[in-house]
């Protein structure tokens, strides 16, 4: 099984190092017929390694989309008569999932006499759950978490903290949701911020993010979702045979697919006073790499897609060609429509790398050396997986996009890092990544034995693979040598994904090529053989941004790790974020959010030539250093650092001395206290 498997699904591909698809919401109301039940709607789907326990992985699956907070007196929760699992597959050798978990919820009223959803104690639509689960496929199941309670709507301090409410506070009732399963596993299920950030209203305007006139904004700020999050010792995750302790970062026993899905009875009988069900569950919604349905598969085949298991797509290519050609791509090719969306100017695809190849659509891209004697011993040799990885003329992105959905990346030449090269992109480089599971389609995949990159880390960046790579290309740290070796956010999408990870611009910038890049495919400004091919071309995918870089809220520094909802009857602030210049963001993403204490800094001309100008504003008085760093995190000019009112201040950066590239203005308080991070990015 593990060889035919292999011989027909096994792609590896650098590309899926860094995802492909397109952009907008990840799946929020993303099919016709599901945007007609949210109650059974996946709209995200995390899987990362505990930051602070790296033992375990955090599985986080959203649904119910765009709740407003003050959305009564029906508040959305879960719904009854849905199925909601999260399902786990380990072992390529063996089809369908090795793990699944099922949670089945269920309501009650407390107090039908009143039409407020709180009052005196008591809870209307009082929602519970029970969890089980199978470890055979779905043959069996075992309960392991029995009445499990789930958080009320936070619908404002008077229904919460008030004695004529339920008199406690919501942290508690958040606290008190988190539960320990009898097989080890810990639970929450609950309404929180919704965690993902997006530009709603300027992407779906025809691709207008970064928008052209006016301030982006986060079209799901102040948005809350229904979240289930697990906490898993890597151990009950481990396929059959693997060892307690990996040999390796990129231990291939260590690979998890992880997707989500929701599923109703096949019939829905309206009553006079309700409703009822019966018959067979039929799955309606499902998520594994977010914006696959969203933005890849057209309008027609949405509700099809949905329908589907990872698992029958290896059946099933009639899909295929919306990755072979990516409609996106479209947008950002000069020969087709790049110039009706200005906005996406600076993401161009390669339309004749290294003099050589042609990725833009309907071209023939790596297919040109089908067969040659170039790629013999790679994975594009049909040896080996050249018969899926070049299927045949006219489906450029075969190479890079279709096999990030459906087999993940594995350590094989060619698909490592350009690092170690010597200019051919088909030899053996920097190992990189390796979360190859090649059993189904759509899934996230994770490597589990890569170590997390602590939130606090100094090169912690929400570009995830993109800024490892980055990193590992430029950074005399980690580009001295094609050493295997942890590189900051390998841990990072589409390794898996962090709350924190920025994974619509992640996208956008793979699908305009910078996945080829990586592993030596440079963009057409670059002459083959030359000495430096960071070239503009590529400064300009880089350093390109939607507009929104950053969640409306921090995070919890801990299990569930997701936010507490915005309440009903609260203000709702902090939803414009543009270009990386605000707190919270930095120039290829790096989160850092501020605590207590602000620093909002934004800089002029960026990018420049040889001088920028910083502005910041402080908040509170107290001490603050400004210094600018350089992409290895090396500390090169210090701008400011003394005790500074509350008030506005601005200073100048000299960097006639320093190449072109980009650079860190970063903002910190007393005892270090990192306030901001911004990037300045220099042309000459």
């Amino acid at each position: 099984m593990f060889i035919h498997k292999l011989s027909k699904y096994g792609l590896m591909l650098f590309a899926a190092l860094m995802l492909g698809s397109t952009l907008m919401a990840s799946s929020h109301r993303e099919a016709p017929l599901i945007a007609n039940d949210p109650l059974a709607d996946n709209t995200d789907l995390y899987a990362f390694r505990n930051p602070r326990n790296p033992r375990n992985i955090v599985i986080i699956a959203n649904y119910v989309p765009m709740q407003l907070p003050h959305g009564g007196p029906n508040y959305y929760s879960f719904g009854e008569n849905v199925r909601y699992e999260i399902h786990i597959d380990n072992d390529a050798s063996k089809p369908g999932d090795e793990i699944i978990y099922r949670f089945t919820f269920s309501q009650r009223n407390e107090d039908p006499t009143t039409f407020f959803n709180i009052r005196l104690g008591k809870q209307n639509l009082k929602t519970t759950y029970v969890l089980e689960k199978s470890i055979n496929g779905g043959r069996t199941w075992l309960p392991i978490l029995v009445n499990g309670n789930v958080p009320p709507p936070r619908i404002g301090e008077r229904s919460i903290e008030s004695p004529v409410g339920l008199n406690t506070t919501y942290g508690d009732l958040f606290r008190s949701a988190y539960r320990r399963a009898h097989t080890g596993e810990n639970v929450f299920c609950g309404v929180v911020d919704d965690p993902f950030f997006v530009d709603l209203g300027g992407i779906f305007d025809l691709g207008d993010a970064p928008r052209q006139n006016g301030a982006p904004r986060d079209g799901l700020a102040c948005q809350n979702v229904s979240a289930i999050a697990l906490e898993i010792p890597i151990r009950y995750l481990l396929k059959n045979g693997a060892g307690r302790r990996p040999g390796n970062i990129l231990d291939s026993d260590y690979v998890i697919g992880v997707w989500a899905s929701a599923s109703r009875p096949r019939i829905r009988t309206l009553e006079p006073a309700g409703e009822s069900y019966s018959g067979d569950w039929v799955q309606v919604s499902r998520l594994g790499m977010p914006l696959t349905n969203e933005a890849v598969i057209p309008i027609g085949m949405k509700d099809y897609w949905n329908s589907l298991t990872p698992y029958d797509e290896l059946n099933d290519t009639v899909l295929d060609q919306y990755f072979y050609n990516p409609e996106l791509a479209l947008y950002m090719d000069d020969d087709q429509f790049g110039g009706a969306v200005p906005a996406l100017a600076p993401l161009r695809i390669q339309r004749n790398s290294l003099q050589s190849f042609d990725f833009g659509n309907g071209q023939d891209g790596l297919y040109v050396l089908k067969g040659s004697p170039a790629v013999a011993g790679t994975a594009l040799d049909d040896a080996i997986f050249g018969e899926l990885l070049l299927p045949g003329p006219g489906l450029p992105r075969s190479v890079d996009l279709w096999p990030a959905f459906h087999t993940g990346v594995p350590n094989f030449p060619p698909y490592q890092l350009a690092t170690g090269k010597n200019g051919n992109p088909l030899a053996e480089g920097k190992p990189f990544i390796n979360n190859f599971l090649p059993n189904g389609g759509d899934m996230l995949r994770l490597n589990m034995a890569v170590p997390p990159t602590p939130r606090n880390h100094p090169q912690f960046s929400s570009l995830g693979l993109i800024q490892a790579a980055v990193l590992g290309l430029t950074d005399p740290e980690y580009n001295a040598s094609r050493d295997l070796e942890f590189i900051p956010n390998m841990d990072g999408f589409p390794n898996g994904r962090r709350l924190e990870d920025d994974v619509t611009r992640i996208e956008l910038q793979a699908v305009s090529g910078v996945v080829l890049a990586a592993i030596g495919l440079w963009y057409d400004d670059y002459t083959a053989g030359g000495p430096n091919p960071v070239t503009q071309d590529l400064l300009d995918v880089l350093t390109y941004s939607t507009g929104v870089e950053a969640n409306d809220k921090g995070f919890i520094n801990g299990f569930p790790f997701v936010s507490y909802p915005f309440a009903g009857d609260g203000e709702c602030g902090g939803v414009v974020a543009s270009s990386g210049n605000r707190p919270g963001v930095s120039a290829l993403g790096m989160s850092t959010p501020a605590v207590g204490r602000q620093v909002v800094m934004g800089n002029f001309p960026n990018p420049f030539e040889n001088q920028t100008t910083i502005r910041y504003q402080v908040d509170q008085p107290g001490l603050v250093n400004v210094s600018v760093y350089d992409i290895s995190g090396r500390r090169l000019d210090v701008l400011a650092n003394s005790f500074q009112e509350a008030g506005e201040y601005q200073v100048d950066w000299d960097a006639a001395n320093y190449p072109a590239g980009i650079y860190f203005a970063r903002a910190e308080g007393a005892g270090g206290q990192l306030l901001q991070v911004l990037k300045l990015v220099k042309t000459r």
